[in-house]
């Protein structure tokens, strides 16, 4: 692979692949840039970007290629054609679209068999933190590849993360993350709800649950850490039962102040079966056995492990 610390094409300037070619910029990095249609560029070509008229030109211009369209399935498409892929051949390619972990693999597997070296990256910000401290970059695959584009790399996220040599870890933390947050925003919605319900203020709400984060990610931090060890009946937190407990009151709130339930039920319908199931008695964490499909486990300590990703 050819070194790849001096310069850069960016394909995809949608807002976020936008950001990155910007940010590129802003640190003197040579930028060559392409997109289906030319007018998202005409602001970058002032900035000092070069366009390119073709994917295959883009891929030609630079030793690191990066792409970040809607999904992988459009990013083959454009990285697919005989031209484009010639032009890959040597390059570093580094994926930051957004897809699964099977197809950070598929992808991967695909440039190989081309002669093209590969980096999986998932981003965990949106287009305005680019380039800032705060900005989250998980990126997977070849350790030599990543170490060799590390200055390429930290120029879009303070907080760039290498995360091993399985190229779907990325993709895979992604999903994982986005799920805790998801779900939190899905409580979110129930409890402006709530507060609607009895004439609260929901922009208070929001700013409490803002102040109130660094309490709910210990706890997620916690879960987690049970779930690693397997340690759910020793010394629990908050217990399965206590936990349906809560999720019942959450039930019939919503049923007094006739608001939607659809939350609190489903939550409620999981801890009833991890009771059931004889975990009643253990840590709220439990319930990944539930979700493992795992049977009883009334002994305590389960036997199985789960992996670092």
């Amino acid at each position: 692979m050819k070194n790849v610390k001096g310069e850069a094409s960016v394909i995809g300037l949608g807002a976020m692949g936008s950001a990155l070619a910007r940010a590129l910029l802003q640190n003197n990095y040579p930028v060559t840039v392409w997109n289906r249609t030319t007018a998202k560029a005409e602001l970058l070509v002032k900035e000092g970007a070069v366009l390119a008229t073709t994917v295959a030109d883009a891929a030609a211009a630079s030793p690191v290629v990066v792409i970040c369209v809607a999904d992988y399935k459009t990013a083959h498409g454009l990285l697919s054609t005989q031209e484009a892929s010639a032009a890959l051949r040597g390059k570093l390619l580094i994926q930051l679209s957004t897809g699964s972990p099977q197809e950070a693999r598929d992808s991967e597997a695909w440039a190989r068999g081309r002669g093209i070296e590969y980096l999986d990256g998932a981003i965990m910000a949106i287009p305005l933190q680019i380039g800032t401290p705060e900005a989250t970059i998980f990126v997977s695959g070849s350790e030599p590849a990543f170490r060799e584009s590390e200055p390429i790399l930290k120029n879009f996220a303070g907080n760039l993360r290498y995360v091993g040599e399985s190229v779907g870890s990325a993709a895979a933390l992604d999903f994982a993350a986005l799920s805790y947050g998801f779900g939190g925003l899905f409580g979110a919605l129930h409890g402006a709800l709530i507060c609607e319900s009895e004439g609260l203020q929901v922009g208070e709400f929001g700013a409490m649950l803002a102040n109130l984060a660094p309490s709910f990610s210990g706890m997620a931090k916690h879960t987690c850490e049970s779930i690693q060890t397997g340690t759910f009946a020793e010394n629990p937190q908050s217990t399965v039962t206590t936990c349906a407990g809560a999720f019942e009151l959450f039930v019939r709130q919503a049923g007094e102040a006739r608001i939607n339930s659809e939350f609190p039920t489903f939550g409620l319908g999981l801890l009833k079966r991890a009771v059931a199931a004889g975990y009643g008695d253990e840590e709220f964490a439990a319930l990944i056995k539930v979700l493992r499909g795992e049977g009883s486990n009334k002994g305590g300590l389960t036997a199985r492990r789960t992996q670092n990703v």
